[in-house]
């Protein structure tokens, strides 16, 4: 149902065009909306009419009309005057009225429908049948991007995405809770994987520069069909996850650009404890000291350039040495070959998968 404010709004307009006095009634007879003060028509008069079977009638110099949304009266709007130039300008207001009913509708379904569709809560019959009522392509190409703010900020950030992204070309911002917005985001098909990223981008650096708020935001896969978005969806959610998990430092994450993040993921966690324990028995990398830490990721930085690691470091070539040997006796592995490197990096993103877990539970 439209707001008083929007009723108010819509005769305003009209009765600054044609200065005839118009009034919206409910059907009870209390007026909600007029462009006079007076106290208007009394309600029972209104009652009465509202009970007839007239869609139209003339009374006191006043003609009576009703306003339907899908076949029902809803609202009972009163243009004074008479003659016909005061009945076609009546005629106009039930008419914009009624539409303003419908794109409000629309509008309120369209939002409660993609909310639905991401979380999977439609069937495929239901997809398309209402997808056809609300006016939606089904084959179309579009993306998912899943908006993670620190703090609570919904209507920002829903407002400012809308500002940025609109309906009329096909983009539609979505509530998942206060911290999460969806963006589903209409592609031409020309659109390059770059210039899908740099939507991100766009969107991390507007909110931080303009309602400055520090975001996350991560991408699903293009899909063809209406149907798929909550793929797309489920896709950005698992980005965003590994994100924070793996890539802490990154605002910006596309599920295709996961790499081995995704894969330890999805491993099951005893697998995870298993391979740890093999490695390393009781001396997991997370007991490191935080110099030593500091040490593998530069190292690792620089593609186990011992040199360029030292230089960065500000230490002496000998003193990374001592750091790497002291490292391989605690756990067996000399981070300085290929196979021994590679095993250790693994094990330090299954550490932070597991801290995480144990985090969240």
């Amino acid at each position: 149902m439209l707001s008083n404010q929007i009723i108010q709004k819509s005769i305003d307009e009209l009765n600054t065009i044609t200065k005839v006095e118009l009034e919206v009634y409910d059907l009870e007879g209390t007026k909600i909306a007029g462009t006079t003060s007076e106290t208007g028509v009394e309600s029972h008069i209104v009652r009465i009419f509202t009970e007839s079977a007239a869609e139209t009638q003339e009374l006191n110099n006043k003609w009576f009309m009703k306003v339907h949304d899908e076949g029902k009266d809803l609202y009972v709007l009163v243009a004074g005057g008479e003659g016909q130039h005061v009945y076609q300008v009546a005629k106009i207001e039930v008419s914009q009225l009624e539409a303003l009913i419908l794109a409000y509708k629309e509008k309120y379904d369209r939002n409660n429908f993609f909310q639905n569709l991401i979380l999977d809560n439609l069937l495929l019959v239901d997809i398309y049948n209402r997808a056809k009522k609300l006016h939606l392509e089904v084959e179309s190409k579009r993306i998912v991007y899943l908006v993670e703010t620190k703090v609570e900020s919904e209507g920002i950030v829903k407002e400012m995405l809308r500002s940025l992204f609109s309906q009329q070309n096909g983009d539609y911002v979505v509530s998942v809770d206060e911290r999460n917005i969806v963006l589903i985001k209409s592609l031409h098909n020309d659109d390059t994987e770059e210039e899908i990223q740099q939507t991100a981008r766009t969107i991390v650096d507007m909110l931080n520069a303009e309602a400055m708020l520090t975001v996350k935001v991560a991408y699903g896969t293009v899909v063809k069909e209406l149907k798929d978005v909550s793929k797309s969806y489920k896709e950005a959610k698992m980005a965003l996850d590994v994100g924070k998990i793996f890539y802490i430092e990154k605002n910006v994450i596309g599920y295709e650009k996961l790499g081995i993040g995704r894969l330890i993921y999805q491993l099951p966690v005893s697998l995870c404890r298993m391979f740890m324990s093999e490695i390393f028995g009781n001396n997991l990398p997370d007991k490191l000291d935080e110099e030593t830490q500091i040490t593998i990721h530069k190292f690792f930085e620089n593609s186990l350039n011992v040199s360029e690691t030292a230089r960065q470091l500000y230490i002496h070539r000998n003193t990374l040495v001592y750091r790497i040997e002291k490292l391989q006796k605690e756990t067996g592995l000399d981070i300085r070959n290929f196979d021994d490197a590679l095993t250790f990096k693994i094990a330090l993103m299954v550490v932070n998968y597991l801290q995480y877990l144990d985090r969240r539970n």
